[in-house]
């Protein structure tokens, strides 16, 4: 048994080589498009979502070679999540992992269809037959993962988001709004992780489902809180860019100390509702802890 970050070290480089076997290689045309899609997916992030799905799927003895694709899918989703929310028409940000974004390094129009592939290339992923051989199964993911990318997911979370520039909205409105554009696909990453085994009951599932609920929410909550609280080299995208586009958040609407402690209300939440799987939800234990104690 490793300790954590031994393996989420390992996750991390299993992935980079499982998407770089995937993903076109940029040599293939067309080149730039390919080009675009390998610089935004490879070389950076923290696979938090890819290692969630596999601490889930631990619960559930789900095999390795099935989760490696569905981890692999929802890094694809995440990555093309990133590239749309970084466009001038979004939220118009020229960094992002250290470095600049899709859009700058090549251009909006490259931007926007690397986005568009790695989706369909994600959805591509999970709909292969080599996946699973029970179908209903196999739709249950695609069905999950296409729930957290649409409008009662990330995009619909995105387009409340822009809404809420420069105007007043209640907390239960930002938590609805971050439980879509945030925490929908971290909740989907952890479900389908769960939904990769090959046995299981709702009862495991329901509690599974509320786990990924509760650090969905408080990675966004943390996220606003490192936005005012670190900098830019740590974060490796722009510090207080919230802030300096007014859009409210969690610190914005609560103040630091409350919103610190919101995440400490919904980490012991997460590690309450897995606590029946004893060790087999250590990694999920492990991981709800490193997403609200982390420092970018």
């Amino acid at each position: 048994m490793h300790n954590f970050q031994d393996w989420a070290g390992e996750i991390a480089r299993n992935m980079e080589a499982t998407l770089s076997m995937l993903l076109p290689a940029a040599t293939v045309a067309p080149t730039k498009l390919h080009d675009a899609m390998r610089y935004s997916t490879l070389g950076g992030g923290k696979r938090v979502r890819a290692m969630l799905t596999f601490a889930a799927g631990e619960v559930t003895r789900a095999p390795q070679h099935r989760l490696s694709m569905v981890a692999a899918a929802v890094e694809m989703i995440h990555a093309y999540s990133l590239i749309h929310d970084d466009m001038p028409c979004m939220d118009d940000d020229v960094l992002r992992r250290g470095r600049p974004t899709c859009h700058v390094e090549f251009d909006e129009a490259t931007a926007l269809l690397a986005g568009d592939a790695l989706q369909a290339l994600a959805f591509e992923l999970i709909s292969a037959p080599t996946l699973n051989d029970n179908a209903a199964a196999q739709l249950k993911l695609v069905k999950l993962l296409a729930e957290a990318c649409g409008s009662r997911g990330m995009a619909g979370g995105q387009a409340i988001d822009l809404a809420s520039v420069d105007r007043q909205i209640s907390l239960p409105e930002l938590e609805y709004m971050h439980m879509l554009k945030t925490g929908a696909l971290i909740r989907a990453s952890v479900n389908m992780g769960a939904h990769c085994g090959n046995s299981f009951d709702a009862g495991v599932l329901e509690k599974i489902d509320h786990y990924g609920k509760c650090v969905g929410l408080a990675f966004q909550v943390v996220d606003d809180i490192l936005d005012c609280a670190s900098n830019t080299a740590l974060l490796g995208k722009t510090a207080g860019k919230d802030k300096d586009s007014n859009k409210p958040t969690y610190v914005s609407l609560m103040g630091m100390s409350s919103a610190k402690q919101f995440a400490d209300e919904l980490l012991d939440d997460a590690i309450s509702s897995v606590s029946a799987f004893r060790e087999p939800a250590n990694r999920l234990r492990e991981l709800a802890m490193f997403i609200v104690r982390r420092d970018h």
